[in-house]
């Protein structure tokens, strides 16, 4: 079964704001799906967070490389791809873009095989897990109406992160948690994502420990990025003291440069996002390789609905795995596909059996968000 076809497929008209200071608007295309086409007419979908332009000046440069390849052996392709590109890639756009393929492969392969991706990764340890509706921080009256909506979808577990938190001061910081720990009560688990990843991020590793200290007092399940991504000797220091745990990686692509951040410790929890660091492929050794060491894995997903599939896929697939990001409300989840996910009773996820990744796309409501 050779390789084809690639469709990029940039989405726009459903953009979330991320959080940036100079924000993002609906129509701004920062996620694209990538639809590897074979000669058998079975394709697979995958998702870059990356845009379009730029996903398609990497499938441009990897095509020589591509093209009438298997598309059932993704962990070999993409590797090659991988290794083949080091001069011009070795992580950045061309990572992103190797990462959509490289899920778009494994839904191919599950699709051949009968058989959902979870169970080719290794198997299947569950088959729910819980979501956590991923979320800004705003003022305290539009925070607190933005949590009672997203409890009332069924998340039993928020992320709050980004903006205004640690822009302002930390009397103001403890009154955002304060207002969402009083919204949701003790029974929904909350976390914390200062986003650190910004430009210019100010803050050290006293800050962060301080705030960890606030954090704890409202029973906050992790703190995360509160430090630039490249401080690693910080993040190694505020692990160790910090009371509550620590969580980063998610700008982190290739499994190499995830080993010193594994290997030293310096996250309680790391982040891998599959569609940027490489795939399924590069984040299954990465959880893998986390695991050795006794580092929690969360998946990264500010995410389409492939994402939030291969996210599903690979938490299924791990020994030790509690939790998916799920960003809420969110057009690319909730309208790409002909089947919505749903939470249950319990705010669980259930994970799916059915070949491949589990998800159909339907294409008519894609046209409605396709850039092209």
């Amino acid at each position: 079964m050779k390789i084809t076809k690639i469709e990029v497929i940039p989405l726009t008209g459903g953009t979330v704001d991320g959080g940036w200071p100079q924000g993002h608007e609906p129509q701004e295309n920062l996620h694209t799906l990538i639809e590897v086409v074979t000669g058998d007419g079975v394709s697979g979908f995958g998702s870059c967070f990356t845009s379009g332009q730029l996903v398609s000046g990497a499938v441009e440069l990897l095509w020589p490389l591509l093209e009438g390849e298997s598309a059932v052996e993704p962990e070999r392709v993409t590797e090659t791809l991988r290794q083949s590109s080091f001069w011009q890639g070795r992580g950045g756009a061309v990572e992103h873009a190797i990462s959509g393929i490289d899920i778009a492969l494994w839904d191919i392969w599950g699709k051949v095989c009968g058989q959902p991706v979870s169970r080719l990764l290794g198997g299947n340890f569950r088959n729910r897990i819980k979501p956590y509706g991923s979320i800004l921080f705003d003022e305290p009256d539009a925070l607190r109406e933005t949590l009672e909506q997203v409890v009332a979808r069924g998340f039993r577990a928020i992320k709050l992160g980004w903006r205004p938190f640690g822009r302002r001061s930390n009397r103001f910081d403890e009154l955002l948690v304060r207002t969402a720990r009083e919204t949701v009560g003790n029974d929904v688990e909350l976390m914390v994502d200062a986003g650190g990843s910004e430009q210019f991020w100010p803050h050290g590793v006293n800050w962060a420990r301080e705030t960890s200290k606030m954090l704890a007092d409202y029973d906050i399940v992790w703190f995360e990025e509160p430090l630039p991504p490249d401080d690693i000797e910080g993040y190694i220091e505020l692990t160790k003291t910090s009371q509550v745990p620590i969580a980063g990686g998610e700008v982190l692509t290739r499994r190499q440069s995830f080993r010193p951040w594994i290997e030293q410790h310096a996250v309680d929890i790391i982040q891998p996002d599959s569609t940027k660091n490489g795939g399924l492929t590069e984040s299954r050794r990465i959880a893998w390789m986390a695991y050795d060491h006794n580092v929690q894995v969360v998946s990264h997903g500010w995410n389409t609905a492939v994402g939030l599939a291969a996210d599903l896929h690979l938490a299924a697939a791990l020994p030790v795995a509690r939790y998916v990001e799920y960003l809420t409300p969110c057009a690319y989840i909730e309208q790409l596909t002909t089947e919505p996910f749903g939470i249950d009773a319990d705010g669980f996820l259930e994970i799916s059996d059915r070949p491949g990744l589990g998800i159909e796309i339907d294409r008519d409501r894609l046209k409605q968000f396709c850039a092209k």
